[in-house]
């Protein structure tokens, strides 16, 4: 409580605040009610990105196998455990999935990467409009009863890896801010697909312990059943992927420091997306997601920053109150009963080159039976927005770009440019109005990407199949998040990655 109303008499007594390396402002009326932007127009290096694109296929294809210890240490170990103010603070580094060469490789160049990305991206929105429409609903084979999916179409964008059992084994484990669910595969794996690391094997760790049918951590499981006095899960995915098996108590490693009892899901059956993962780690709002079960070392705080694909630096995870930063911009967290998992914030309206889009409020607002609303997710990739936002949105970024030679359309992107022999272009940003205030405003690239080599670049956002909006990880790129559930506030910025 504290906390939260520091943070309001923070944002009263300071109306006109800059938070210029995140790219975020706070709202700030001019005598029209115009929002001041910052900053509307910008000069986008499309040879820089380009280049980039083909420097992705070169590192790829070079790639040698005898480095790929070294390669682990340098994208996944990094770690700092420390103190602050009694405040229990650990770090993790975060790669985009890209990188990992056991399912990059059999791409042969940039567009068949970017449409397979969009192919994973579709059926991740459609599974969470599923979920959240309330046709998340799976049977169950092993016990024989109905189950709600405990996350949707894990595809998978960002890894981190950490230590699982005692002795520790490293697993590369996919990120996902909509999920509650932590599992890996495990031996025996009746069904298994290909993991960049062997398998986790429980019997050859001394800290694996079953869970049973009748404990209170089998109880609050969503997805739980019993079979041979042993607590099962299943999670099952929008597109026929799932993980199945036995719910266990076991010890993860981050760097020096041990955590154990922590629930997980050990996997004998499974299938999907998640090449090069040995699991998944919930980020989710659940008590069952590790920042759940984290919630009394840590305040139910963490803090992630994503790079962008393209860039040679990685992105980092944080946990504890202690990773906080001083002098984000804080906004509520919105709670929805009918999906506690999920992150949910307000938006009150977009921007192009400074300006906002007349786009009524109402399209963006959860309902007060569950529908609708703004979720933040690390596991979609583009933005989803209502049809008719996204329209709008659109006619004033095309209006802005008239100038620009377009190109065909592009799997789910209707928006495209040919800018095949610039060096430069001048185009508007984008901004979220956000319902607290803050104004978030996007560099270009994290709205215009390019699909291929040959300089064709798209307009990255995209309309939803239903009343949800869906904030993607790439316009997460670059920027600070920070969600402090205990107090049920999100900030962005001030640093970037």
């Amino acid at each position: 409580m504290l906390l939260a109303l520091l943070l309001v008499l923070f944002f009263l007594s300071s109306p006109n605040i800059t938070i210029t390396s995140s790219r975020i402002i706070t709202e700030s009326k001019t005598s029209s009610g115009h929002a001041i932007p910052y900053p509307p127009f910008e000069h986008f290096n499309v040879r820089e990105h380009i280049d980039q694109t083909r420097f992705d296929r070169a590192e790829i294809n070079g790639y040698d196998e005898n480095q790929e210890t070294s390669k682990k240490q340098a994208y996944f170990t990094s770690y700092e455990d420390e103190n602050n103010n009694n405040a229990t603070k650990w770090k993790l580094k975060l790669v985009h999935r890209d990188k990992l060469p056991h399912d990059s490789s059999k791409f042969s160049d940039h567009g068949e990467r970017f449409l397979a990305r969009m192919e994973r991206d579709s059926k991740r929105v459609s599974s969470l409009v599923k979920k959240l429409s309330g046709g998340g609903k799976y049977e169950v084979e092993d016990f024989g009863s109905e189950v709600v999916s405990g996350m949707d179409e894990g595809s998978g964008e960002y890894f981190v890896r950490i230590g699982v059992g005692s002795p520790a084994r490293s697993q590369y484990m996919v990120i996902d801010t909509g999920s509650d669910i932590l599992w890996v595969q495990c031996q025996p794996c009746t069904q298994c697909y290909h993991q960049s690391d062997p398998v986790f094997d429980p019997a050859l760790s001394g800290s694996f312990s079953g869970v049973s049918c009748g404990s209170m951590v089998c109880e609050r499981v969503e997805s739980s059943g019993c079979h041979s006095g042993r607590c099962k899960y299943e999670v099952s995915y929008g597109d026929g992927s799932y993980t199945k098996g036995t719910l266990a108590l076991e010890t993860l490693t981050f760097g020096r420091t041990m955590v154990r009892n922590v629930v997980i899901g050990c996997g004998h059956s499974n299938r999907g997306m998640f090449i090069g993962a040995a699991g998944l780690l919930g980020l989710g709002g659940g008590s069952m997601s590790l920042v759940g079960q984290l919630g009394g070392q840590t305040g139910g705080a963490f803090s992630y920053c994503l790079v962008s694909r393209g860039v040679g630096s990685t992105g980092s995870l944080e946990f504890g109150r202690g990773v906080l930063p001083v002098g984000a911009a804080w906004v509520p967290l919105i709670r929805n009963q009918r999906a506690p998992s999920f992150y949910y914030i307000g938006l009150s309206g977009l921007g192009v080159g400074g300006m906002q889009v007349p786009i009524s409020q109402n399209v963006f607002r959860l309902s007060e039976s569950g529908y609708g609303g703004v979720v933040m997710d690390t596991g979609t990739a583009v933005t989803r927005l209502p049809t008719s936002a996204y329209v709008a949105f659109r006619n004033a970024f095309l209006a802005e770009t008239s100038n620009l030679p377009r190109a065909p359309g592009a799997s789910i992107f209707d928006t495209c440019y040919d800018l095949n022999g610039f060096v430069t272009v001048r185009v508007p940003t984008v901004s979220f109005y956000l319902s607290a205030g803050p104004i978030l405003t996007l560099p270009a690239k994290n709205f215009l990407i390019p699909v291929n080599e040959r300089g064709t670049f798209c307009f990255a956002f995209a309309p939803s199949p239903s009343g949800l909006s869906i904030i993607g990880n790439i316009q997460q790129e670059g920027i600070q998040i920070s969600i402090d559930g205990s107090s049920g506030y999100v900030g962005f910025g001030p640093n970037v990655c």
